[in-house]
């Protein structure tokens, strides 16, 4: 079921650009049964799969010169997004279960929302930010904090968040900004996991039966995404995919507290 499950969520992820860890959220609470607590340090570790795998893939479907003018944006949200990691991994040990799941079922909604709204998005937007270097690295640790938050919460890329935040504050389009997101969310859940694994968060049986089967569907589905992405419109699957977000986190999570 892990298996099954990962393979198409990793395929429509890789054709926009994102992890697809959003998505496997409610899978993991809904039909495989794991306590959110669990779920967000699972999720995580297939996330560093699922984005590697579709990065590969992503840099010979599309050219990586279009993302080289934001490489210190890049690396200026890198730098607070890792930040911001470790403190919301510390922040989940103090949060009570129930203070948890409404507050991950809150983030999987605005990000089903913003979804949504990122299908609408023009493909060329002049960029918020000025030109200059030191503003835009500035900028870009603050937007990663934010950012590096939302991941640790929710074990998820960030992909989401980071698409429009490249789109609307530095001016790429839609596909440049969603291979730099791919590159900021790569360490953001590594430091993650090592967070969570110092915590001892991570069981064998749960890495055997489920992260492991459900790595490799990500990775299978992250290829063919990735191989697909030139040729599939990113904008109708982000409305469509927005829609099944906000409806199947709102009934498992709601189920899931009753």
């Amino acid at each position: 079921m892990a298996f099954g499950m990962a393979v198409p969520i990793a395929v429509l992820g890789g054709l926009i650009g994102l992890g697809g860890a959003e998505f496997r959220l409610p899978v993991l609470v809904g039909p495989l049964g794991y306590p959110a607590r669990r779920a967000v340090p699972l999720k995580l570790a297939v996330s560093l799969a699922t984005i590697a795998a579709s990065l590969a893939m992503r840099s010979r479907s599309l050219p990586l010169a279009p993302v080289e003018p934001f490489v210190p944006s890049v690396l200026g949200l890198i730098i607070g997004a890792v930040l911001a990691a470790v403190a919301g991994t510390a922040l989940i040990g103090r949060l009570t279960d129930e203070r948890l799941e409404r507050t991950i079922l809150g983030l999987l909604l605005v990000i089903g929302a913003a979804l949504i709204a990122e299908g609408f998005l023009p493909q060329d937007v002049q960029g918020l930010l000025p030109e200059s270097a030191p503003v835009r690295v500035a900028a870009g640790v603050l937007f990663g904090l934010g950012i590096g938050l939302v991941s640790s919460l929710l074990g998820v890329a960030g992909g989401e968040v980071i698409i429009p935040t490249f789109v609307f504050a530095y001016g790429a389009d839609v596909k440049t900004a969603g291979t730099a997101g791919l590159l900021v969310s790569l360490p953001t859940v590594a430091v993650g996991i090592a967070r969570h694994a110092r915590r001892g968060c991570h069981d064998r049986a749960a890495l055997a039966g489920t992260v492991v089967p459900m790595g490799l569907g990500s990775i299978v589905g992250a290829v063919v995404g990735g191989l697909l992405v030139g040729s599939v419109s990113a904008a109708v699957l982000k409305v469509g995919l927005g829609v099944v977000l906000i409806a199947s986190a709102a009934r498992i999570f709601a189920g899931h507290r009753r």
